[in-house]
């Protein structure tokens, strides 16, 4: 794992401040010094909530890494739009809510709304893990209103919004959109490293 990525994380994240929305892309190579960098490097060590939505990996799948990893897991939320549609493993956790369909982005936005609510406005960070996920299931007009709608409420409420984009797999309707919605675009993880 490389500490160094986790703590650039840290520092972009620090100059940009709150209710910035950040877009990061990153290499499938980095993708867990990322989420580490992101979860624990930045969200636990502030004492920050997190809640993260995930199109990508099942929720269980995620969170037993992170804790692999030994990250903890306590202050995370994850929002799971993945497992129902696979039929996955559907196991009651009081740290996971699960969307029928990463098609419902309605569904994202209120249950987001509803954790933040629980939180009770506490510092936090909130994870979109992929865009390029969410891509595949969705219109590209769709998921920019989607996109608005959520960073626009995020953003209002102080949250560190990130979105994370998967370099290998981003299409150029998907990255234009991203650098159009997102107030800041970060590149980590470079192929030639």
């Amino acid at each position: 794992m490389s500490d160094d990525l986790g703590l650039e994380i840290c520092e972009k994240l620090e100059e940009l401040g709150p209710s910035v929305s950040v877009a990061m892309e990153i290499c499938f190579d980095c993708y867990f010094d990322a989420i580490r960098g992101l979860v624990d490097n930045f969200s636990n060590q502030r004492d920050f909530n997190c809640i993260y939505i995930t199109s990508s990996i099942p929720a269980a799948t995620l969170q037993g890494a992170l804790e692999t990893l030994e990250v903890s897991t306590e202050r995370v939320h994850f929002i799971d739009c993945l497992s129902h549609m696979l039929m996955g493993n559907i196991s009651k956790n009081d740290h996971i809510i699960f969307v029928e369909s990463p098609t419902m982005l309605e569904n994202v936005i209120l249950k987001v709304e509803y954790l933040m609510r629980k939180n009770n406005s506490a510092p936090t960070v909130v994870i979109l893990d992929s865009i390029d996920s969410l891509a595949i299931h969705n219109e590209s007009k769709i998921l920019t209103e989607f996109l608005q709608i959520l960073l626009g409420g995020l953003k209002a409420r102080e949250v560190f919004p990130v979105v994370l984009s998967m370099k290998e797999q981003s299409k150029p309707d998907i990255k234009e959109m991203v650098h159009l919605i997102c107030d800041s675009v970060v590149t980590f993880g470079d192929e030639e490293e």
